[in-house]
């Protein structure tokens, strides 16, 4: 009697990704031990990636081109855009792809395998990032997670993401729901792991990498390695990007009337210096806590480029 195997929606995010594209769906297409089907939402390009996409999928049946539906100007967006429009119901487990990395032939597999494994709703992995002179590295994000890890960070790279239909069906309703405030999230993947964590859904970040991550210069957002990375992050906490992002997040998930994220929220000067006092709670990583209760001091001391502290 033949072995009925997972059905597994990808989704997958494209803009300008003639350089990388065809290297990754062959990769995904070589999926062991599931049953694959990808759907590409495309912001509209400059090299033909529509046109290319259109033309592979006509070669391959398990390949869909959602239709055109505007310009994204940004990964976020489109990502939003494919869990809004992709009809779920008829799939097990859903996962998201990055147009440039490639996966482990049995990424999708071993996810299933540890989602039953741990009874949990969510997987993420660590990944092996590389560059174009064969430098690799890995990025390891999986320490334990912590009580509010979930509202300063996500579980990784959101290329490595899979989810139960049950999560991804009620991460939709919620898509649905919140259109309009989601057009300001920048990072989806913050966002997926941030609603499932806040309600009430088990997440497990596997150690092992899954998948090659492809380091170039048109990356939307790259591996932290390093103090330039360090430092990068620092300048985008001090435009403040990054805590209008916790904020909103914090709102969208349903956390902003919780004791512990009221004591903090408006993010003043004395809520800034309470919040370093939970850094501990608030990063898994032990670097990312010390520099987690740096910037929380930083930023109450000097203030936020053109949004200063009162």
């Amino acid at each position: 009697m033949p072995v009925k195997l997972s059905k597994v929606a990808v989704l997958l995010a494209a803009y300008n990704g003639m350089h990388w594209i065809e290297e990754q769906l062959a990769s995904i297409l070589s999926q062991s031990g599931v049953d694959v089907t990808v759907y590409i939402s495309v912001d509209p390009s400059t090299d033909d990636t529509e046109a290319w996409c259109a033309a592979y999928a006509v070669e391959h049946p398990v390949v869909v081109v959602l239709p055109p539906a505007g310009v994204f100007g940004g990964a976020s967006r489109n990502f939003f855009r494919l869990i809004r429009d992709v009809s779920l119901e008829k799939y097990d487990f859903v996962a998201f792809a990055d147009q440039d990395d490639i996966w482990h032939l049995d990424k999708l597999q071993r996810a299933a395998s540890e989602l039953e494994r741990h009874q949990v709703d969510a997987y993420s992995s660590n990944v092996t990032a590389f560059w174009p002179h064969g430098r690799t590295h890995l990025l390891d994000k999986a320490q334990p997670q912590v009580t509010w890890d979930f509202l300063f960070e996500a579980a990784g790279p959101g290329c490595t993401y899979v989810m139960t239909k049950r999560l991804a069906e009620s991460l939709k309703a919620t898509v649905l729901s919140n259109w309009q405030p989601l057009q300001d999230v920048s990072l989806h993947d913050w966002f997926c792991y941030a609603f499932a964590r806040s309600h009430g859904f088990r997440w497990y970040i596997d150690p092992a990498p899954s998948m090659e991550y492809r380091q170039h210069d048109r990356n939307q957002v790259g591996a932290n390695t390093g103090w330039g990375s360090l430092i990068s992050r620092y300048k985008t906490i001090h435009d403040g990007w990054w805590f209008s992002q916790v904020q909103l997040i914090a709102r969208l998930v349903g956390q902003g009337s919780s004791p512990f994220v009221k004591n903090w929220l408006p993010l003043r000067r004395w809520q800034l210096l309470r919040l370093s006092l939970s850094a501990w709670h608030c990063r898994r990583r032990l670097r990312d806590k010390g520099f987690f209760f740096f910037i929380c001091w930083a930023t109450a001391l000097i203030g936020k480029k053109h949004n200063d502290l009162p």
